[in-house]
């Protein structure tokens, strides 16, 4: 799948809830299904800077596609490192790097999460983005 219908599909899932409740709820169940980061890779490096609780964002180029891994201490963080990851992970450095995420406001996390949460989203965002015009770089 393209990150584009990555995103409309999740676009499509928030659109079963009728509240906020339940869609944190299903974000805190997209965390549990988190590929989770080895251990040996939960290093200071791979902490991302900017938000509140502790995630680890490990980058990793496998056939020319970039695969994520992470995990959080908090579930709700986790929850939406798992959403980056899912729409994401998998795709050439150029589609990350060019991808517009469109699905954050759509499924309106604007508006709903508190500012150090939207904060550390937009740290993630531009942690995946930067590994990946990294990597394209050195490809290139």
């Amino acid at each position: 799948m393209t990150i584009n219908e990555i995103q409309d599909e999740l676009i499509e899932d928030f659109g079963f809830y009728s509240d906020w409740m339940e869609k944190y709820e299903y974000i805190i169940q997209l965390g549990k299904e988190l590929p989770l980061i080895d251990e040996a890779n939960k290093q200071e490096q791979y902490i991302i800077k900017g938000c509140q609780s502790k995630v680890w964002l490990f980058p990793e180029m496998k056939e020319g596609k970039l695969w994520f891994t992470a995990d959080s201490d908090a579930v709700i963080t986790k929850g939406l490192v798992s959403l980056m990851v899912k729409v994401l992970s998998g795709h050439t450095p150029k589609e990350i790097a060019d991808a517009d995420l469109y699905f954050i406001e759509q499924i309106g996390l604007k508006e709903h999460l508190s500012p150090t949460r939207a904060n550390g989203l937009l740290a993630m965002v531009k942690q995946m983005k930067l590994y990946a015009l990294a990597l394209q770089a050195k490809v290139s």
